[in-house]
This record gives structure tokens, sequence and C-alpha cells, in this order.
């Protein structure tokens, strides 16, 4: 009988049998022989490293999909009249499907072709970016005016002063909406939602299957090294979202169907709505073609032999000090039990359906019991609370806070925050190896992670600009009060903002600044609107179409500085703590401990943070565009409320991160108190000899 595939012993019992007939046997089911195999499949992809390859650049493009939605939330917003609340809840739901289904992926783990699975999710996670598109094709032009003029541009002449005598009164565009704009919007917003579900059925076995499949065929001493250069490339995922949606976001939305007289808006323009729909579309398709390879990888290769040269000279100067008391598989006892050796990733094969959802609940109470693992995944809860939160929102922030363009928002947050976060990853895991931290140093290193970061959001409260001065809202929102335009026929939901430079003095229409005239001035690069005769307006105008900038446009940079500095230190707990949680574990119950975390991360943190990030944001608005009697899109936040209640909710969430470490520091200097109450007292010769082999039991208590 042939051997069996996946074994982390058995790789080594044949050192004499040829490669070529290893391949023919072990390629397939029960170890017979396919003497056609070679010669029907490509040799490239019966080598470990091709899959590691195409799944780092799978995994990375997957992620750059995720986060896409992230860096154009605002303008997805503004194109389709979404409140905050609503796209918070959009940004979340791609976690529904993934969690509904991330649970059974313990079970179908080794009861599949994984790697026509992962293809399988990859085509379905494209499907998903496509279908995302969807909206931008089957909607109208966008227009960024309700009224329009026949004889002239958007914003021109139906944005004018005119007598109330001279033209007959405008009916809001609210009164006279049609039921089938409000069916459109309905069909538009329930599309991205199917989308978003659909992403997130496609991304469940992506991850999961890849990693128990690198680690089944790569050497063991090769294993680590593969994982981490797929998380190493997976991490750069985000900032290619950030990036892409930044690049997107500079050209126009209706950029494949631009009008005939051409926009006159610029990108500073806060009408100004970018092609967020062309991130997806590259996203889908790069998705797709990482996609391909994955139909052609065996179900089960032959298992890597040899060690790469560079891991073994590393592990050469290491390898006397590691061989006691290590806890390698390899080293374990075979009369051990398949639950000690691994637990619910070794019963799930063994076990019917009915039998794993019987079996599930009850290690899922147990697993809770252990206060370590309990306190350590309520702090990654708020960690990831606070993540979700900034990563949706910082770029809506940054644009609204200090009236910066979404294209430039996006690429700050892309080249700055991203490569922090990463940067703290690897400095957290590099301490936990060098410095040989033990459990107990693990949670005070990410409790002064935890401190520090909060330290650090301080100052985040200070660091702003204040809202502008606005003519034409009134402090109820959405009632213009009347004023010196009151004998113009204004509308009431009309928003073409113009910026008196003399004053900062912003308008939401020259009909409210009282503007009767009109005129482009022609420009190298582009053409500027000015409005002209503004009876509002001290000396008549000019007054210049657009918002005002921002006096303090300048303190972006510093402000995305110690959110940057902030997210490295937090990110430096992301490895001592997935320690502490292995260690806070039974053994057999490790594979299944890490599936009921990332479970709960989703259902805590991932999934309802957006939308409470959301609503906070729509509690500060001071002006609602309506669109059939309905909030849309906010106009204008109060600055000064917004930040407050922004980085307050940050700071709720790192402070309860924060106890949650202390709380895990306690509990394991308890555990050591208890461990030395109860240890025998002996003799005088006894602790003589306790004392010289002390150096050596902390070296193995201390290893992680």
């Amino acid at each position: 009988m042939g051997p069996r595939i996946g074994s982390a012993d058995e790789g080594p019992q044949m050192p004499d049998k040829d490669p070529k007939a290893v391949m023919g046997t072990e390629a397939t089911p029960g170890g017979k022989a396919s003497p056609d195999l070679q010669d029907s499949r490509p040799s490239g992809f019966h080598n470990i490293k091709s899959f590691v390859l195409c799944h780092s650049l799978l995994q990375l493009a997957q992620l750059m999909i995720s986060g896409y939605l992230k860096s154009s939330i605002s303008t997805v917003e503004k194109r389709f009249g979404l409140t905050s609340q609503t796209s918070g809840l959009l940004a979340a739901f791609n976690e529904v499907g993934n969690t509904a289904l991330i649970v059974f992926v313990s079970y179908f783990g080794s009861r599949v072709h994984r790697p026509r699975m992962i293809g399988c999710g990859a085509v379905l996670v494209a499907l998903a970016g496509l279908l995302m598109t969807l909206p931008h094709f089957i909607s109208e032009p966008y227009h960024y005016d309700h009224i329009r003029s026949e004889d002239g541009p958007q914003d021109s002449k139906a944005s004018l002063c005119l007598p109330t005598t001279s033209v007959p009164a405008l009916a809001p565009s609210n009164g006279s909406c049609q039921s089938h704009a409000e069916t459109h919007h309905l069909t538009v917003v329930g599309i991205m939602f199917a989308a978003q579900t659909l992403l997130g059925v496609g991304s469940v076995p992506i991850q999961p299957f890849g990693i128990s499949y690198i680690d089944d065929f790569s050497h063991s001493n090769n294993s680590p090294l593969y994982l981490g250069i797929l998380f190493a490339v997976t991490m750069m995922g985000p900032g290619l979202a950030y990036g892409l949606g930044g690049l997107m976001l500079r050209l126009y939305v209706d950029i494949d169907r631009m009008p005939e007289d051409g926009i006159s808006l610029t990108p500073k323009d806060p009408r100004w709505v970018g092609a967020w729909w062309l991130g997806f579309l590259i996203s889908a398709c790069v998705v797709a073609l990482a996609a391909i390879p994955y139909f052609f990888f065996p179900r089960e290769m032959p298992k890597e032999k040899h060690e790469l040269r560079f891991r073994q000279k590393a592990l050469a100067v290491t390898a006397s000090a590691t061989s006691k008391g290590e806890d390698s598989p390899s080293e374990q006892s075979p009369g051990e039990s398949p639950e000690k050796q691994g637990g619910m990733a070794q019963m799930a094969p063994d076990l019917s359906v009915l039998q794993f959802i019987k079996v599930f609940p009850r290690v899922l109470l147990r697993t809770l019991r252990h206060p370590i693992f309990l306190l350590v995944v309520l702090s990654q809860v708020c960690m990831s609370s606070m993540v979700a939160g900034m990563a949706t929102f910082l770029p809506k922030f940054l644009e609204r806070q200090f009236s910066v363009t979404a294209s430039f928002a996006n690429l700050l947050i892309g080249s700055l925050s991203v490569p922090s976060a990463i940067m703290g990853i690897l400095v957290g895991g590099i301490l936990v190896k060098r410095l040989h931290l033990g459990p107990l140093r693990c949670g005070i290193l990410c409790l002064l992670g935890a401190l520090f970061t909060l330290i650090l959001s301080l100052p985040l409260f200070f660091i702003g600009c204040p809202t502008h001065q606005i003519v034409g809202i009134a402090h109820q929102p959405t009632r213009p009060f009347s004023g010196c335009s009151e004998s113009c026929s204004c509308s009431s939901d009309n928003f073409n903002p113009v910026c008196d430079p003399s004053t900062r003095v912003e308008y939401i229409t020259p009909c409210h600044a009282g503007c009767a005239s009109w005129v482009v001035q022609e420009a190298v690069d582009k053409s500027q609107v000015f409005y002209t005769n503004c009876s509002c307006v001290a000396g008549g105008g000019p007054v210049l179409a657009g918002s005002c900038d921002s006096a303090c446009g300048h303190l972006v940079l510093p402000f995305l500085f110690l959110v940057s500095l902030g997210a490295a230190l937090s990110s430096v707990t992301h490895t001592p703590a997935f320690m502490l949680i292995l260690r806070g574990v039974k053994k057999e119950d490790k594979t299944l401990a890490v599936g009921i975390q990332f479970m709960l991360l989703r259902v805590l943190a991932w999934m309802p943070s957006p939308v409470l990030h959301g609503s906070a944001i729509d509690t500060t608005c001071v002006y609602w565009d309506l669109n059939c009697g309905r909030r849309a899109v906010c106009r204008y936040y109060n600055h000064d409320l917004l930040r407050s209640r922004f980085i307050g909710l940050q700071f709720f969430f790192k402070m309860g991160s924060l106890i949650c470490f202390a709380l895990v520091l306690a509990v394991l200097r308890q555990q050591d108190k208890e461990a030395e109450s109860k240890a025998p007292r002996s003799s005088p010769g006894l602790e003589q000899q306790l004392l010289v082999a002390e150096p050596e039991k902390k070296l193995e208590n201390s290893r992680v």
C-alpha cells in the first residue's frame, strides 16, 4: 500500500525512491501509480513553490478588491445618495457571507479538491467585483445639480438669482419625485449589497485552504518561511487598494460617457464624483487572472523533501539549543490519540456533518472558559473595531476635516498608514522571536503597545479645522434661511457652493449669494467659473465656484503621522496576542480556537463597527441633501463635533483593549503565583541542583 499524503512525518521515509516514481504514486489517491500523470499535467503545477507564488498573488488581489470599497466610500455616498450608516453597513456586509460559512471550512477542508475550491472562490470574488460595477452602467449619467438648464451647463444659469416675478417658482425636485426613481435607488443599493455578500462567500475558501495546502505538502522546516512570504505579500493588498482608489478617483465618474459640452468641475469641488467603478473592474480582472492556475494544481502533490539551503544554514546554529523540549508533531509518541495530535483538525475528517455540529458547541464553550483566551479575544475585538472604523471612514474624515480631495486622502493612507501597520506586525514578530518572550512578557508587550497607542490618540482631539462659515443653512438641518436673497427664486434643494475669497464665507448656491451673472475664465489646464453681480457679497463679488479652501489643510500630515504611528504601535501587539491565544487553550483545541477567534472578530468587530462609526458620523451633519423626501448624502458637517465623536469612538475602543490586556497580565501573574505556591519545598541540596538548572528551565519555559 502506498504512503499517505500530507503526513508531517512520512516524507523522510522514502530517501531512495526515484522522484518520478514518487510523483507517480503520491499524486493519485490511494497511492496507485499513474504513468500518464506527468504527461497530462505540467510539472510546474506539482511544485509547492509555484503554489506559494500563485496564492500570494491571489490573496493580494483578493484583499485589494475587498479594501477598494473603503477607499471610495465617500464617492459612492455622493453618487447614489447614501448616508454614512448605510455605507458602513455596505462595507461590513461582506462579513455576513464569510461568517456564515467559515466554520464549515474546518470540516470540509480535507474532503475536497482544495486548489479547485480556491479557484471557484476566486471566480466568485471576480464576479462580485463585476457586479459592483453594474450600478454605474444601469444608472443615468451623473448630474451634479438637481436643477438643470437646457441652454447652459448644469450649474450655471439654473443657480443664479432671478427675480421671482420674472420666472415661475421652481418646485422642489422632491415634490416631483417619481416612483421609478425610488425603485431604481433600491435596485442599485440591493445590487451592491448582493455583490458584497457574494464577495464574502467567495473569500471563504481562499485563505484557509491555501494555508493548509502549503503546510501539508511543503517541508516541515520550509512551511513557516512559505507562510511568512504569503502573509508579507498579502499585507500589501490594502495599501494597493488605497493607492488604486487614489488614482481612479482623479478621473470623472462618467469618463466612458462624457457630456459633449464637458464639465466645469474639478476634483476639489465637493460635488466631484470620481470613477469609483473603474477600480472594481480592474481588481476583478486581476482576481480572475490569478484564479486560472488553481484549476491545474493537483488535489495532492508529492511532499517537498528537501529543506531550502539558507534555511538549513539558519537552523544549524540553533539546532542544538532547540532539540530539547521541542514540541513538534513528529516527536509525539505514536501512542497518543488523534485528538491530542491534531485536535479538531484531525477529528473533522472522521466525523459526519451532524457529529461535527454536535461537537462544535462543546468545544466552543470549553474554549471560552479559558480566561486568557477570552480576554485576549476581547482585546482584539476592541482593536479590530478601531481598525475597521478607521479603515472605512478615515479617507472621508480627512476629506471633510481638512478639505483635501478623496484622491489625495487615499494616497496618503496607502503610503503612510498601511505600511506603518505592516511594519508594526513585523516588529512584533521579531521581538517575540529574538527575545524569546514567554506568555508573561508577551502580555507586558501587548499592554505597552495598547498604552502608547492610547496616549498617541490624545493629540488627535485638537488637530483639526473649524467649520466653514456657510450662508444658506440654519441651525436646523436642511432649512435654508432667507436674508438678502429672499427676493431670488432660490431652490431649497440645490447645491452649487461658491466661495467669497476675501472673507472665506461660503454660500450653498450663487443664488444665496445674490449673484445674477456668471463668467468662465479659460486657463491653460482648466476653466474656472466666476459669479458676478452678487448682491449679498460686499462689493458685488465676484465669487469663485466651489468650496472655500481650508486655512489649516497643512495639518493633515501631522494628523496622519500620529495616526500611522499609533497604527504601528497597535500592530506590534498582533503576534504576541496571537501567541497568548495559542498558549491559553488546550493543545487539542488550538486549531478550532483560531477559527473561533476569527469568527468572533468578524461578528463582534468587523460587522458592527463600520455601522457604528457611520451612525456617529451622521449625527454631526448640519445640512442634508434630500432625495425623494429621504435623507441622502450629507453636504456639511460640524467639524469640531465630527472630530470629537470620530476620535472619541476610536479612543473608547483603545481604552477597552488596554483594560483587557491589563486583566490578561493580572491573570498571568496570578497563575505564576499559584504555580510557585504549589511547587513542593525541597531540601538545601536539592535547591542547589535546581539553581544550577534554572537558566535552562527559564529558556525552555519562555520559548513561545
